[in-house]
């Protein structure tokens, strides 16, 4: 599709309508900053944390640390939750009173660095979905982009034509990974703001949670309340990030999409009541959350009816599901795009301007 051509397509009524959307949201007052419900959700979910780690010392020998361990792994995700709003900015009207805040409560409470995921989480907002842009659709081992599972053949062919089964398996170990990828991140050669203090923490987080296990613990429990933490930490932090976007259409590299159908037609929203809020940290507000990045969690679902009326008087497609539903249509997208099929995931954007 040439420049000449996209001149010619109808970008500009989309790029106005956002306009006023955004104009009619300020108005609302939805993204004034909410500082009584961080403040106060950032004192329970550490109350929470020394409670169990607290919890961990008397306890000792006993099987019923897994219990705590499973506990800490769904606190440990409310901090990642807590950094995400702080790295977009959503807590404070201070740019560095967020950052500090998402530095600690990643770093020293979840074990995550704000620098890593920042950047990487920041081009995904650009570029959702978009093929050669987004790094959330990147490959290995999974093949999100349907291109990308050619040419594996073996164990790995094999692997990837039925990667959407074996998708919760794996997502047991997204906690594992992002531990790993925040310290290649940090330690690498690039330049990195505020490197030792979020190696620091990082560090200090994850050595706690081997280290004290280990020492009050036998070894088999110990082991055991590890794994558990580790594994449930992943499948509850990436089982609220998966439903977003995965099987939604795919945006070829070099393809201009204006701001409002770039993020919505992208998107995902999850139905469900405060404790689907709760579980998936307001990420269920997928559409909401990417049109006002800023904008304060709790005020994501007072935002939803004007979106969802401002998409319908413009005919752009607003998809909302269940969380059940949406792990279903997870799962054969994978196993569809693992087995190299394109046509399925071809963004309807693109048939449009043909």
């Amino acid at each position: 599709m040439t420049d000449a051509h996209s001149s010619t397509l109808p970008r500009d009524r989309y790029v106005s309508s956002y306009s006023e959307l955004a104009a009619e949201v300020r108005e609302s007052g939805l993204l004034d900053r909410r500082h009584g419900f961080y403040v106060t959700r950032i004192a329970l979910t550490v109350a929470a944390f020394l409670a169990i780690w607290a919890g961990v010392v008397v306890l000792g020998d006993s099987w019923w640390q897994i219990a705590l361990a499973a506990g800490l792994a769904l606190v440990s995700t409310q901090f990642g939750f807590l950094g995400h709003d702080g790295a977009h900015r959503q807590m404070f009207a201070s740019a560095s009173a967020n950052e500090w805040t998402a530095r600690i409560l990643a770093g020293g409470f979840a074990g995550l660095s704000l620098h890593w995921w920042r950047a990487k989480h920041n081009r995904h907002h650009k570029a959702p979905n978009q093929i050669g842009v987004d790094p959330d659709i990147e490959g290995a081992p999974l093949a999100f982009v349907p291109a990308d599972a050619n040419g594996r053949t073996g164990f790995y062919g094999w692997f990837t034509r039925h990667q959407g089964w074996l998708f919760f398996p794996l997502v047991t170990l997204e906690g594992i990974a992002l531990h790993i990828s925040s310290i290649q991140g940090l330690v690498s050669r690039a330049p990195v703001t505020q490197r030792a203090t979020e190696l620091s923490l990082i560090v200090a987080r994850l050595l706690l949670g081997f280290i004290v296990p280990i020492l009050v613990m036998s070894p088999g429990i110990a082991a055991v309340f590890i794994v558990v933490h580790l594994a449930l930490f992943g499948l509850l932090l990436g089982g609220s990030f998966a439903p977003n976007h995965k099987g939604m259409p795919l945006v070829p590299k070099d393809m201009r999409v204006d701001f409002l159908r770039r993020q919505v037609l992208m998107s995902r929203n999850i139905r469900g009541g405060r404790f689907t809020d709760f579980m998936m940290g307001g990420l269920n507000y997928q559409i909401e959350h990417h049109l006002f990045p800023s904008m304060p969690r709790p005020n994501l679902a007072k935002v939803r009816p004007m979106v969802r009326a401002h998409c319908a008087r413009h005919e752009v497609t607003y998809t909302e599901t269940s969380l059940i539903q949406s792990y279903g249509i997870v799962v054969r997208y994978l196993n569809q795009a693992g087995l190299g099929e394109r046509d399925p995931f071809t963004c309807p954007l693109v048939q449009m301007y043909r």
